[in-house]
């Protein structure tokens, strides 16, 4: 008799992606009591070596099936001091929506020799497969636990995770429990502490929970630094000297070394040297080739920045179209940290994939005759996925509008890393003029390469600079001072805060969306459009609350070491890099939930004691918006 298998996905989609792969799409479905999504899809396969043949139910959970929380007596607003969340027993019990799901499972896994766990390959993916195992084990104690590896749905690639599992990796599993335990016992007692002290400050507050993050916080905080910034900003004149020669029919405007000076005397008397002296020499001309980089192999922080920046949506809409894409089998995992291609991935047979579309197939039908190049290689490698790429082509009939924008920035993506960087020729010339030095430069683009499929990037030759020698004499056309004035930096944009998330260390590249899209929701930060038309950049704003949140605490914790704020980066870095010593078998989960929980206690203890300044800052910002 054949041995049974149960494996289980992390979504229904993925299920029966595999399930129609590995069954050749021979499978009876059917359905679970208590859930209209989830399906139980049966079949035989062949898994090769000691497995063999064996029957298979292919079946799936929805994410998480578990949550942790504190005991009943400790749920209450009121039931305890919040300081005591910091300590206070919890419990992981299944989602009440997730019970038959679970149910499934220990039913299954009664039956069945083996399961194998088909979660996403990266840390959350662990943490749910270490759940899906835990309820196997409660219905067949004795099961054999096996993972596969995969990074997207293509059948041969789900053919090869079937027939080579690994072992689920129990450290990263560990580590997203910790950061769970962290973020329920931190967050509700900052949650609790400043919402039953702010409610009462002004009445806008009365009735709204004032809910803390510590990611969120930090996120916010970078967002209120620049709009203070721009407020507090005062503009300053200043003065340089502008040289302009006609030659040839052309104009050439040549720049000042020094930029410019903030005084103007300073700025008068250099000019009047260059005036006396009437003459310009020529001291440099420099012709060399000059190249524009293709772009390296897409990872998920490069997608939503570039994204948001290109396609117009915000990273959360991306992250959810990439997700979608990559479940109809169209794209690869999109949550990766990698951007470099194992030397494995046949990427010919990837470009070659791309021959049909009307828009790029000839681009990619070039690459094969002779232009492919290898892509470069970044620094980094989570040892987990490939850096994001189209694996299968899709009609764009078949997509919505958001889908294709997605699905065409990736494929192009692929394709321009898979080109010749763009080739031009770079011009120099510098000129001592009086005592000063002054420079123009010219570009001419000779070959475009992987600009002609790479929409996104621009590379244009400039005007062409007339004929120079070194060590030529001219006077120049027109000599003259121009005055300017500093302007203000921008607001954040989005692609902007995600860049400085993630050289900070806030989040995951899978996790960062979803906290920019929290301090929306709890309207700490507004979106705001500047510009019209495709010129239109969305600006991210603070409220009156996200400010008083952020000079509230600044000021809580001021005279303190900067490391300790809530609104910088510092603590949550800490609490990220110590996730990564879990990953790598360094620290135990409890060490580091207890040091971590050590931290933030001192700042809570400091705030508890402080807290008159979170309410001044409240007062100011809340009140006049009131009134």
């Amino acid at each position: 008799m054949a041995r049974k298998i149960l494996c289980v996905a992390e979504k229904p989609a993925i299920a029966r992606a595999v399930a129609t792969h590995l069954s050749g799409g021979s499978f009876q479905t059917h359905a679970i009591r208590g859930n209209p999504y989830v399906k139980n899809y049966e079949f035989n396969f062949n898994f090769g070596g000691s497995w063999g043949d064996c029957t298979v139910t292919m079946t799936s959970v929805i994410g998480h099936l578990t949550g942790l929380d504190f005991e009943r007596q400790y749920k209450g607003w009121m039931s305890c001091p919040p300081s005591a969340l910091f300590e206070a027993p919890v419990h992981e019990d299944v989602d009440k929506d997730k019970l038959p799901i679970a149910e499934n499972i220990r039913t299954q896994a009664q039956y069945s020799k083996a399961l194998f766990i088909w979660t996403d390959c990266d840390r959350e993916g662990e943490h749910i497969g270490a759940e899906v195992r835990n309820q196997a084990k409660n219905g067949n104690a004795r099961i054999e636990v096996k993972r596969a590896k995969f990074s997207n749905t293509e059948r041969a690639h789900v053919l090869q995770a079937a027939r080579q599992p690994v072992e689920l990796d129990e450290y990263q599993a560990n580590a997203v429990a910790a950061r769970i335990e962290l973020d329920l016992r931190i967050g509700a007692a900052f949650t609790r502490l400043q919402t039953l002290q702010l409610q009462a400050v002004v009445s806008v507050l009365k009735d709204k929970i004032i809910s803390y993050g510590s990611c969120q916080f930090p996120t916010l905080g970078f967002v209120v630094d620049r709009y203070l910034r721009v407020q507090n900003f005062k503009p300053e004149t200043f003065w340089a000297i502008k040289v302009t020669l006609k030659r040839e029919g052309k104009t050439v405007n040549f720049l000042w070394r020094r930029v410019h000076l903030f005084d103007r005397a300073a700025v008068t008397m250099m000019l009047e040297r260059c005036l006396i002296a009437k003459e310009a020499r020529v001291t440099k001309v420099n012709k060399k080739p000059k190249s524009k980089w293709r772009p390296l192999p897409l990872t998920t922080v490069d997608l939503q920045m570039m994204g948001s920046r290109f396609l117009r949506m915000d990273s959360q809409t991306i992250m959810k179209i990439a997700e979608g894409l990559y479940t109809k089998g169209y794209i690869s995992y999109p949550r990766t940290e990698t951007d470099q291609f194992d030397k494995a991935i046949d990427l010919k047979k990837l470009v070659e994939k791309q021959f049909p579309d009307s828009a790029w197939g000839q681009y990619a039908r070039d690459l094969i005759d002779g232009k492919f190049r290898t892509p470069r290689s970044g620094r980094n490698n989570d040892q987990a996925h490939p850096p994001i790429h189209p694996v299968a082509w899709v009609s764009p009939n078949q997509l919505n509008a958001n889908e294709k924008k997605v699905y065409e920035f990736v494929a192009r993506r692929f394709l321009a890393c898979c080109s010749e960087d763009a080739k031009g020729q770079g011009t120099e010339i510098e000129i001592k003029y009086g005592d000063e030095f002054f420079h123009a430069n010219g570009l001419i683009v000779l070959e475009r390469n992987y600009l002609d499929v790479y929409v996104y990037d621009k590379w244009e030759s400039s005007q062409q600079l007339p004929n120079f020698e070194k060590d030529e004499t001219f006077q120049p056309t027109e000599a003259n001072i121009s005055e300017g004035k500093t302007t203000a930096p921008n607001y954040l944009t989005e692609p902007e805060l995600i860049g400085l998330m993630d050289a900070n260390g806030i989040g995951t590249d899978a996790t960062m969306a979803e906290h920019i899209a929290k301090v929306k929701d709890r309207e700490y930060v507004v979106p705001n459009k500047r510009g019209t038309g495709r010129n239109a950049v969305e600006e991210l704003i603070p409220t009156r609350l996200g400010i008083a949140l952020v000079e509230g605490y600044d000021n809580v914790v001021a005279g303190l070491p900067n490391s300790i704020s809530l609104s910088k980066p510092f603590l949550r870095k800490e609490m990220e890099l110590r996730m990564l010593e879990i990953c790598a078998g360094t620290k135990s989960r409890q060490d580091v939930v207890q040091q971590s929980l050590d931290m933030y206690r001192e700042v809570f203890i400091h705030t508890q004691r402080r807290i008159e300044m979170l309410k001044v800052a409240c007062r100011k910002y809340l009140v006049e918006e009131a009134a």
